[in-house]
């Protein structure tokens, strides 16, 4: 017989604050990261994941440019382990983002992922800005 949703037990209220809170340990989205950085309170650096070409194309002011694919120690070396970083890529259909965040954390970074990427981002009217990395 399958299981639906009213079959489902739901968690105790102790055990299901405290899954609510790990999750917010691993991930934000745009709406937070938009008003950290329009506040200038930003206490952490935004990774575009995408391609080069994907972040020419439209990318969060602010944003850093580092593809998922490219992310080693070596490349690793501008950036300081005090400061978290929150990753981000196209949206719901796309991982990169989830890729550079599992490299970021391997390598003794801490970090987020932004739920639906740059997709979200727009869907929230959020500006975008067009330019290759600097």
């Amino acid at each position: 017989m399958a299981t639906t949703p009213s079959d489902t037990q739901f968690a105790a209220p102790p055990e299901a604050r405290e899954h609510f809170i790990r999750r917010l340990a691993f991930e934000t989205d745009p709406w937070d990261v938009h008003e950290a950085l329009a506040e200038g309170r930003a206490p952490f650096v935004l990774v575009d994941a995408r391609s080069s070409e994907s972040y020419a194309r439209g990318h969060i002011p602010g944003a850093v440019s580092l593809p998922h694919r490219a992310i080693d120690r070596a490349v690793l070396t501008r950036f300081s382990r005090d400061v978290p970083i929150v990753t981000y890529c196209d949206g719901i259909g796309c991982n990169a983002s989830t890729k550079a965040a599992a490299k970021l954390a391997a390598l003794g970074f801490r970090v987020k992922e932004m739920l639906g990427g740059l997709e979200w981002w727009r869907r929230d009217g959020f500006p975008v800005e067009e330019g290759a990395a600097k």
